[in-house]
């Protein structure tokens, strides 16, 4: 027992001894090689190999801890551990990239350096394939020299670009068998950057101040692109989505990415919409081409417009993951893409479509920043489609309504010539309230002109619920007077959100050779007599509108037509023209209508058009209508 206990320190000492020795000086080495990669003349090359020589020098040591024999096990696992430690550091204190990777090439571990030529922390690289943090073009050569590497136990190496952090750093890859338990079991690649041009070396706080300046300048950047696309968004009033689209997907693969795709839904499905990219022929055919492919099940636009969400893939290994090409090709290498951002195109609650941004290898690599942008991006494309479908939505719906409130073709009366115009306002696009109509009654024919207090669907809505009360009890009565009552009636039993209408109404009918007209008038403008010799008189108006009261009582008064003789009726677009002198037509409204005398009904209207135009310079705060009945003779039966 005490010739076991003596043994004991013997053999720890005699292991101990020569471990403890290779400890120092591998601790001693390693210093040394930081030192030799800080010099201003450092060889990577070389510099790489000695370190490569010093992780095989470790790896023999653990085999010798683990060699030690049943004695000295505790001791040995002690010194096995702290060589592990020392590896470990040895490792991520190497001043050149080196990765440690799987036999399917997925990296297992890597260090400091390797995570700042990618431009994040060293457990960025962990999990993901070797292949994809390299240049598209040197993948598939990589992945053959990982499988020889492998097959034969013999190194390698490729010259390829790997995917900085802002740029492609073009580098040679060195790939060296590992065999820690006597087989290969794993691969260590080692990054050898091509060597900084004299006179671009910068010292820490050179190095330090140029990247607060470059940070500086991209957020000068972005913030110039934000302003550049909200100013077209918002300048883009008079073209079609289709177009702004486009614009802002050449804005975007020139400004932030080399390559722009919008996809749209339409029918509830992911459609591509535009493809933009860098301006050459060569680029222009790859656009087609990538235009053609709507994104498939399982791709990234696909994703982020089922999940609503961004998704960054900083590098990208899955050659599928913008879908395949109508020939079968995949679309990523294809466009040379090796970082993509995607973000959905929405407005807060209603899903357009998606944003995809693609930059190639030579551009660098998205980032959180470049995210936060492309949502920013996304979120104003979305506020702008929304917009311009609700404009469109609402355009449609007031030409729909003018449409039924404004006959297209006046119906003929007898010994009467009519022509009637209506202008649209050119400040705001809201629906006009104005209308008129001609239609037989018995005994005669009637016609109504009316006009709405206020715009929009309910201001619609009442004028064409006046204007088709008053066509139908026409049909049956032929008191306008009459007529109108009616009218209010039906106008108070709806709501239309506090509107009111005024309305002329009047009854036509031949007596001998005079066209006799009985005139009703609920608060509107009266017409304008105009006598062949140029005389013009304002016949009153008078009664009030329809809508507000029980018992309006309109105004009703009797006109005898000879042959000539012109009536004109008008609405209050008319009379409250205005010019830019701050004078309105009412003011000299008669003396107008005097030099038109003797002139055909088409002529009138014709006329009157050209006139407020005129005088108004162009410039219409309120729609107006005409009409113009001129008395001829009488028909013979």
């Amino acid at each position: 027992m005490n010739a076991d206990r003596t043994e004991k320190p013997e053999a720890k000492a005699a292991v101990a001894g020569p471990a403890q020795s290779d400890a120092a000086g591998l601790k001693s080495r390693a210093e040394g090689l930081r030192q030799a990669a800080r010099l201003p003349r450092a060889e990577p090359a070389l510099l790489l190999d000695a370190a490569l020589a010093e992780l095989d020098a470790a790896v023999e040591a653990l085999d010798r801890a683990d060699d030690s024999g049943e004695n000295g096990e505790r001791d040995g696992e002690g010194r096995a551990h702290a060589d592990r430690r020392l590896l470990h550091a040895v490792f991520t204190a190497a001043p050149m990239p080196l990765y440690v990777v799987d036999r399917d090439g997925t990296v297992l571990r890597a260090n400091t350096a390797a995570g700042e030529l990618l431009g994040a922390g060293p457990g960025y690289a962990t999990g993901r394939a070797l292949p994809s943090l390299v240049e598209p073009a040197a993948r598939a050569a990589l992945r053959s020299k990982l499988a020889a590497a492998w097959r034969t136990g013999a190194g390698a190496r490729v010259l390829c670009g790997v995917l900085g952090g802002d740029a492609v750093v073009p580098s040679e890859l060195v790939i060296e068998p590992l065999a820690v338990r006597g087989e290969v079991d794993r691969l260590l690649v080692g990054v050898v950057k091509n060597p900084s041009r004299p006179g671009k070396a910068r010292g820490a706080a050179g190095a330090d101040a140029s990247r607060d300046d470059d940070a500086v300048a991209a957020e000068v950047r972005r913030h110039d692109l934000l302003a550049e696309a909200a100013r077209l968004l918002l300048e883009a009033t008079t073209v079609s989505e289709s177009v702004l689209l486009q614009r802002s997907a050449r804005l975007l693969s020139g400004a932030i990415a080399t390559w722009a795709i919008i996809d749209l839904r339409r029918r509830g499905e992911l459609r591509r919409h535009y493809v933009a990219g860098p301006d050459d022929q060569e680029s222009a055919g790859l656009a087609q081409v990538a235009a053609a492919a709507d994104p498939p099940p399982g791709s990234v636009p696909q994703q982020v417009a089922e999940s609503g969400q961004a998704l960054l893939l900083s590098h990208v290994a899955d050659e599928l993951a913008l879908g395949p090409t109508t020939d079968g090709l995949p679309l990523l290498t294809l466009l040379d893409a090796a970082s993509v951002l995607a973000v959905p195109v929405t407005d807060g609650s209603a899903s357009h479509g998606v944003l995809t941004l693609i930059r190639r290898a030579a551009d660098g690599q998205f980032g959180i920043a470049d995210a936060a942008l492309a949502e920013e991006l996304g979120a104003l494309l979305g506020r702008a489609i929304t917009a311009r479908r609700t404009l469109r939505l609402r355009t449609e719906t007031a030409d729909a309504l003018r449409a039924s409130l404004l006959p297209p073709v006046l119906k003929s009366v007898p010994g009467v010539e009519i022509a009637s115009a209506h202008l649209a306002p050119t400040r705001g696009r809201e629906v006009g309230g104005d209308f008129y109509d001609v239609y037989p009654t018995p005994g005669g024919w009637g016609i109504a002109i009316g006009d709405v207090c206020g715009k929009g669907e309910d201001g619609a809505a009442a004028t064409a619920a006046a204007r088709h009360a008053i066509r139908v009890l026409a049909h049956s009565n032929p008191d306008p007077v009459g007529v109108l009552r009616g009218a209010n009636e039906i106008m108070l039993a709806e709501e239309f959100g506090g509107r009111f209408v005024t309305a002329t109404a009047a009854h036509l009918s031949w007596r001998d050779d005079a066209l006799h007209i009985v005139l009703a008038s609920a608060g509107h403008p009266g017409p304008v007599l105009i006598m062949p010799d140029g005389r013009a008189q304002l016949l009153p108006g008078g009664g009030m509108p329809l809508g507000i009261f029980a018992d309006p009582e309109p105004a009703s008064r009797d006109l005898q037509l000879s042959a000539g003789d012109i009536l004109f009726f008008y609405t209050d677009g008319l009379t409250d023209a205005r010019s830019p002198q701050a004078t309105y037509l009412e003011d000299e409204l008669a003396d107008s209508l005097a030099q038109v005398a003797g002139r055909r009904a088409a002529d009138v209207v014709s006329d009157m058009r050209k006139l407020v135009l005129d005088f108004c310079d162009g410039v219409l705060h309120d729609d107006l209508t005409m009409l113009a009945l001129l008395a001829g003779t009488r028909p013979t039966a």
